[in-house]
């Protein structure tokens, strides 16, 4: 049997062995049974980070109650280390993309910041969570990024690590070219985090605020203005790519 060959993969918080009996969630049953029409005998695959991922028969599949019996390690588990990703919430379905993006992106972690501009709303930590599960599901991630809790810009600079730079997209066109801070500051893509402002940007006393760390770097995504899920999607892309 292929690698690709089964395409259900399933996030599984407990320990996988061989031979375990797995039982999953009334929710996953839901999704197998009624959404993908799954039936008892086909195999799915189940993944954490720890464990790796391991394949299966479901040995039972009803409404609510589904059980897989692994018996083949299809990957060892491994740490996904990446950067971090801090940005300003924006209304359901863009932030959304955000978290989606990010974790096919192979971000570690979310940190939702909010500024003067912010203009999302509450932030549901449960639902980002949710997401970035789905997403890391679709997209052969082992490990799912974790998702902080909202806290202001002060909050998030006065608690960032000092070793990790932070690359902080900047639309007014005064940092350094994305390319170039990557080369000159970066060793891998574990060692930074990207911090996305909100729709209508950072205001000029946000914008002092961050100049004050030496761990902040400004960059430039190009010569236009990008919506903030396009301008993570860049960032988070260039990092994986140069890195």
């Amino acid at each position: 049997m292929t690698f690709n060959s089964i395409r259900t993969r399933l996030y599984h918080p407990g320990p996988l062995q061989a031979g375990a009996e797995i039982s999953l969630s009334a929710d996953q049953a839901h999704f197998l049974g009624n959404v993908l029409r799954l039936h008892a005998g086909d195999r799915i695959a189940l993944f954490n980070a720890d464990d790796g991922e391991w394949s299966g028969p479901l040995a039972v599949l009803k409404k609510r109650n589904a059980e897989v019996v692994v018996d083949d390690q299809r990957r060892p588990g491994a740490p996904e280390p990446g950067p971090w990703l801090a940005f300003a919430p924006l209304k359901k379905a863009r932030t959304q993309i955000i978290v989606e993006k990010a974790t096919e992106l192979g971000v570690a972690r979310l940190l939702p910041v909010i500024t003067a501009n912010t203009i999302g709303g509450r932030v549901n930590e449960q639902r980002m969570a949710a997401q970035a599960l789905e997403a890391a599901e679709q997209c052969e991630r082992l490990s799912l990024p974790e998702v902080a809790a909202p806290q202001t810009l002060a909050q998030l600079l006065a608690g960032w690590p000092s070793a990790r730079r932070l690359l902080v997209a900047d639309e007014t066109g005064g940092g350094m070219a994305i390319a170039d801070a990557i080369s000159s500051t970066l060793k891998n893509s574990a060692d930074c985090g990207i911090l996305i402002g909100p729709e209508g940007g950072f205001r000029a006393d946000e914008l002092e605020l961050l100049k004050v760390p030496e761990f902040c770097t400004f960059i430039d995504l190009g010569p236009r203005i990008l919506r903030a899920e396009t301008a993570a999607i860049v960032a988070l892309a260039c990092i994986g790519a140069l890195t």
